[in-house]
């Protein structure tokens, strides 16, 4: 009798221990389903990299005047032209510093363009200036004229790269003082000269946003 029971029980035993594998199969194909989806979702939408969304975020502002950004001094038209004239002179003198320790490429051409372009500025400027009883300033400002030691130490890309950065924060600054201003002024020949100068800082700021990347020794 006991004999005869044994084949039975054996083939109970089997039975359940199918179930119980069949149910853990189950939960298994479940939980590796879902998993590739998720891997094929991820790997269809790369996380951005800091650098890529700070790469991002200044192509998209470049070039512009920012109402909620700094500004140098411009309480009133005098200091607003004081400021104006430092400006160009540091990126005049900032930009001869570049030729001179060899910058080439796109560095070499933008320090040109800045020496060019604020010697016109510098010249549009004088003649309001002078009228209003107003003497340019003809050096940079004092923080300019602390980064110099700290410049010269440098060369080759890190040069570059800290020339084209302050690029970037200059015009920002100046193109920002420029909108500002023009809201104040009740000066028609200053409003002129912002009206006809601000574009170009605007596109000096897109230059150096957009090509700090590029810009080698």
């Amino acid at each position: 009798m006991l004999r005869s029971s044994l084949p039975l029980l054996a083939a109970s035993l089997l039975v359940l221990t199918s179930c119980g594998s069949n149910t853990d199969t189950s939960t298994s194909t479940t939980k590796t389903g879902a998993s590739p989806t998720d891997s094929a979702a991820t790997a269809s939408a790369p996380a951005m990299s800091d650098s890529s969304k700070m790469a991002s975020a200044a192509s998209a502002g470049a070039g512009k005047a920012d109402p909620n950004g700094p500004t140098a001094p411009h309480a009133n038209d005098k200091e607003f032209m004081l400021s104006a004239a430092h400006s160009d002179q540091n990126e005049m003198q900032l930009s001869k510093m570049a030729l001179a320790k060899g910058v080439t490429g796109m560095t070499k051409t933008f320090a040109e363009k800045m020496i060019a372009d604020h010697t016109k500025s510098t010249a549009a400027l004088k003649p309001i200036a002078a009228k209003a009883g107003v003497t340019l300033p003809t050096d940079m400002d004092a923080d300019h004229k602390a980064m110099v030691p700290m410049l010269e130490k440098l060369s080759g890309k890190a040069f570059a790269d800290k020339y084209t950065s302050q690029m970037v924060a200059d015009h920002q600054k100046t193109a920002n003082t420029m909108a500002a201003h023009q809201t104040m002024t009740k000066n028609t020949a200053l409003q002129g000269f912002i009206t006809k100068t601000l574009p170009v800082v605007e596109s000096h700021l897109s230059m150096a946003s957009q090509d700090a990347g590029n810009m080698k020794m």
